[in-house]
């Protein structure tokens, strides 16, 4: 099979921007642009197919019509479910605080898979910071306390971000990107979200839904451990940069920086996704500028990418 250029789904969520549009250059009338799903197979939003052999196909729709692990590949094959989500996140203005149940809580309660998220921060303004856990070891009582007294935000963990700084969100981490930070996201293929505090915010003249006790459920209110570091060393081989972000059990994610080709390889193993952060230049041949998503089929074997770009590569 052919590799998979992607329509991206957009999401106008209140706090988005216009980044996605004006940086990006995607085509879309929403505004706010809040997210982009570059990668997507869930009920919530599927991509598109555009070009080639499956154009205007679902691409569940294909990988339903084919072998699973021809298609998927092995490792991603032995879920049952597709098992990543990919985003591309705008937060002009500061997002909830929330925190996402695991794969017990949520296949019990929400009928899908838990939410273990990575952040790869693409872009921040100065003084930008997010949200990532507790200062201290709290006890849930404590959680509930703060949420109905209104001290939430005194008990938090704030962190300063810049470009290139990274956040593995493991389930049931509290947890939210502040304003003026764009990210790109991969995560376990869920929309399972519980909002603790939105800061009084309206939509439509009503607050939006808070959903307290499931939050207080899946909460882990040990402080996380926190490190704005990649897994890996960069690694440099002539026109080549690569550094690994993360390897976890739910994806691995690579993030390249290229002046000339490189020769990759979707193996038996996995399919591969290759997102363009910055950029022009060709996969195997078809042209592709910033923001441009592929789905490149796990048995493809060696493929090409030149130009001057930078671009992540996400597998299982």
């Amino acid at each position: 099979m052919e590799i998979l250029k992607l329509q991206p789904v957009f999401k106008d969520y209140l706090w988005g921007g216009t980044r996605l549009a004006d940086d990006f250059g995607y085509e879309t009338d929403m505004r706010p642009v809040a997210e982009g799903w570059v990668l997507s197979c869930h009920k919530d939003g599927k991509n598109k197919i555009t070009g080639g052999e499956f154009d205007g196909r679902y691409l569940d729709d294909v990988i339903k019509s084919c072998s699973r692990q021809t298609l998927l590949g092995s490792r991603a094959a032995k879920f049952d479910y597709f098992p990543i989500l990919i985003k591309l996140i705008d937060a002009k203005d500061k997002l909830s605080i929330q925190v996402h149940p695991d794969d017990a809580y949520a296949k019990k309660v929400e009928n899908e898979y838990g939410k273990t998220e990575m952040w790869y921060v693409l872009d921040a303004n100065d003084g930008a910071e997010l949200i990532y856990g507790f200062k201290d070891k709290i006890t849930k009582s404590q959680f509930k306390a703060a949420i109905e007294n209104g001290t939430l935000t005194d008990v938090l963990n704030k962190v300063k971000v810049k470009k290139g700084d990274l956040f593995f969100i493991e389930a049931g981490t509290v947890h939210a990107i502040g304003a003026g930070i764009l990210v790109a996201e991969i995560q376990q293929n869920s929309n399972s979200t519980y909002r603790v505090y939105d800061y009084g915010r309206l939509k439509d003249g009503k607050p939006r839904e808070l959903h307290i006790d499931k939050a207080l459920d899946v909460a882990v209110t040990d402080t996380p451990k926190y490190a704005a570091v990649p897994d890996g060393a960069e690694e440099i081989s002539g026109q080549c940069r690569r550094i690994l972000l993360k390897k976890c059990p739910l994806f691995t994610v690579y993030k390249y920086a290229l002046a000339g080709n490189t020769e990759l390889e979707a193996g038996a193993e996995s399919f591969e996704h290759i997102l363009i952060l910055d950029g022009r230049g060709e996969i195997d041949g078809a042209p592709f500028k910033k923001g441009d998503s592929f789905f490149v089929p796990a048995n493809y074997g060696k493929y090409t990418i030149s130009g001057e770009c930078e671009f992540l590569k996400s597998k299982i």
